[in-house]
């Protein structure tokens, strides 16, 4: 088995780039998680997932 890890700032950019990872993969598990933070007045999102492949 191998892992592929994904980091990005929006969520329509992790998704797509899953999609385009995960063609033609055998995919036994992908976990997902978020975190936010505060900047100033600024709030900024991680989006990222492990996935978890043959």
């Amino acid at each position: 088995m191998k892992v592929k890890v994904f980091d990005c700032d929006h969520e329509s950019d992790l998704e797509s780039a899953i999609n385009d990872f995960i063609q033609e993969k055998e995919v036994v598990d992908i976990k997902f998680s978020v975190a936010a933070s505060v900047f100033g007045e600024e709030q900024v999102y991680c989006f990222s997932a492990l996935i978890v492949y043959k």
